[in-house]
């Protein structure tokens, strides 16, 4: 629908987070926004392996194509990351007014190396200090014009910027670098936990908030150079179609006729890594079929932290496994998911009653 003569149109919003109050909602249109750039990112700089080698972006290589590849992923697109996400926070929170605010001081966080928790901070910042100002200015008609264009940017970002670097930026890197070093430590029962934690998050609500924000959280650190969560994310993330694809073979039984055809869709989605593909499984029996897909997931993302499975790509699923150097451990990797896969099919057949 048009808008009417003289009307603007409102820029567009996620719907989820248009639906979500407060603070939720304005980091959730910040990532939503982020996970582009994420994604493209990575996924380019797993292509500059795929046509360059391990030393793709390696400075002799520099005039290659998988040197081109590598800094259009690394040195453009992950370089937007952080600013994206602050500045779509605090576009969130204060319309357009935000927006150059938000993603300045969200340069500032990368610059600091505050990382993309600084940049959430800047964000809020940005957001809410444009908000404030817009609120409270008040000019003559005259010059009300220059408010969006030249005030509200010229304010919101000083005090962005001088909280980012005087308040923010140093705490918020201390508690970034050592959030790092101790994902990259990780050894032993911290490792399982934390692929418990992230690869059962995938399966709760496939593709809903949880699933939202542990794909988001593995995102963020996959740009901060931390790509073992990463790892958990996807292969959790791909368990619950893979394994109710293996139940609909293994137990025929317990499923409808348009279950088991929907069978071999859900093996595709899974080997995709589209969550989203067990929705209708899990619908239909949402007690015993959802337990079942987060034991998987766990599982599986428990196993690739624990077998010290890295991953430097964000999407892509199976088919992006033999890309070298994308993945460490691939056999680890591989047998993670089978275990994922095998757990979620045996826990289905064992909870799922015949139809009636």
């Amino acid at each position: 629908m048009q808008a009417a003569e003289g009307e603007t149109a409102a820029p567009a919003r996620p719907e989820a987070a248009e639906r979500k109050p407060g603070a939720y909602k304005h980091l959730m249109t910040g990532v939503s926004f982020m996970l582009p750039f994420v994604v493209a990112g990575g996924l380019l700089i797993a292509l500059a392996f795929a046509v360059g080698g391990i030393d793709a972006m390696a400075p002799g290589h520099a005039g290659t194509l998988g040197y081109a590849l590598g800094q259009i992923g690394a040195k453009a697109a992950f370089a937007l990351i952080v600013p994206a996400l602050a500045g779509y926070i605090a576009y969130s929170i204060a319309d357009r007014p935000g927006i150059a605010p938000g993603m300045i001081g969200g340069m500032l966080a990368a610059n600091l190396q505050a990382g993309f928790l600084g940049g959430i901070a800047a964000g809020f910042i940005a957001g809410y200090t444009a908000r404030f100002l817009n609120q409270h200015i008040r000019l003559p008609k005259t010059l009300e014009g220059l408010k969006p264009v030249l005030i509200l940017p010229l304010l919101a970002t000083t005090i962005t910027g001088l909280l980012m670097i005087y308040v923010v930026g140093v705490p918020v890197a201390a508690v970034l670098a050592a959030l790092t070093t101790w994902l990259k430590g990780m050894q032993g029962a911290s490792a399982l936990v934390l692929g418990l934690v992230l690869g059962g998050m995938m399966a709760v609500d496939m593709g809903g908030p949880i699933n939202k924000a542990a794909y988001a959280s593995a995102a963020a650190l996959l740009s901060s150079g931390v790509d073992a969560p990463m790892a958990a994310v996807m292969l959790g993330g791909m368990t619950p179609p893979l394994g109710l694809a293996l139940a609909t073979r293994l137990f025929p039984v317990r499923f409808t006729v348009s279950e088991r055809e929907a069978g071999g869709a859900a093996a595709v989605l899974g080997a995709a890594f589209i969550t989203e593909g067990a929705i209708p499984f899990a619908a239909a029996d949402p007690l015993r079929v959802i337990p079942s897909l987060v034991a998987g997931s766990a599982v599986a993302g428990a196993l690739a932290l624990t077998l010290g499975v890295t991953l430097k790509v964000p999407h892509g699923g199976l088919f992006v496994l033999p890309i070298p150097n994308a993945v460490t451990n691939l056999p680890g990797a591989i047998l993670a998911l089978a275990a994922g896969t095998l757990v979620t099919a045996l826990a289905v057949g064992l909870l799922k009653r015949r139809p009636a």
